[in-house]
């Protein structure tokens, strides 16, 4: 009850001071992945793979936010193509350059995204997390940050070589560090509600880093809501990638012959 209080009070004071703060931050991912590869797989190219991975889920964003509102983009240039592996395998991750937009006076969000070649734009309520405030301190660059904790289920959906679907349910932590020295509500991704911006988030597997932050700067930041599309639902949106990505699953399981010493899997997410 008193860590709620203190929240509300927090959160108050964030509001009340956030209204004239604009600012540009800047974010870097890292990603881990469980690799499972066929026994006949040598441990050089296994090594190859995973180095290729890593490097494919480095990525870059940029959170622009202005009062209430806040978008939130991958940036543009990417990594370089990876080098062929040994035996001439190349393996690139392809991901949509989504556009964020978040506005939490109205708690509602729009999500431009493409999906195999299609683009959609998904617009929904947004729900605050149920942060638990931890009394823990820790310093980003010249902020002082502050630690919470949120926990929820997810599941976990996958494949076999047989084409048998597979889905696990466990319990997942999200550690994120926030400081009051922005006391703004943004950040990054899903990451938001917290009582200043959000400067790290680390769930186990999937971390960001925040690496500049420009506060009112000189040039006006402008944020624009995302427009283009097909008009969709949260929900309606996640079946329908649910179903692709089934889709693309079948497809591989069926074009391959089951030991053929080359497969592998790759497990994403909690």
């Amino acid at each position: 009850m008193k860590n709620l209080f203190v929240f509300i009070i927090m959160c108050a004071f964030a509001k009340v001071y956030s209204q004239d703060l604009s600012g540009i931050a800047t974010y870097q991912s890292q990603r881990s992945v469980d690799l499972k590869l066929s026994e006949g797989m040598d441990s050089a190219m296994q090594k190859q793979i995973q180095e290729q991975l890593k490097k494919q889920f480095q990525k870059t964003y940029t959170l622009k936010f202005k009062g209430s509102e806040s978008i939130y983009t991958e940036d543009e240039g990417g990594i370089a193509p990876p080098a062929p592996a040994a035996g001439g395998m190349s393996i690139v991750i392809s991901q949509s350059k989504d556009i964020n937009y978040r506005n939490l006076d109205e708690l509602r969000y729009t999500n431009e995204t493409d999906l195999m070649g299609k683009t959609f734009l998904v617009k929904d309520s947004i729900k605050k997390r149920d942060w638990k405030l931890v009394k823990e301190i820790k310093n980003i660059g010249q902020y002082t940050c502050f630690k919470a904790v949120y926990e929820e289920e997810v599941e976990n959906w996958s494949m076999t070589e047989d084409g048998e679907e597979t889905k696990e349910k466990k319990m997942k932590t999200t550690t994120a560090w926030y400081t009051l020295d922005i006391p703004v509500q943004h950040g990054p991704d899903q990451y938001w509600g917290l009582p200043g911006l959000v400067l790290e988030v680390n769930d186990g597997k999937f971390s960001l880093m925040c690496t500049k932050v420009v506060l009112n700067p000189q040039e006006e930041v402008v944020i624009e809501e995302p427009t283009k599309g097909k008009p969709v639902g949260g929900e309606e949106y996640q079946k329908i990638s649910e179903d692709k990505a089934k889709e693309m699953m079948e497809r591989y399981s069926g074009g391959r012959k089951k030991g053929d010493g080359n497969s592998f899997s790759i497990k994403i997410g909690g």
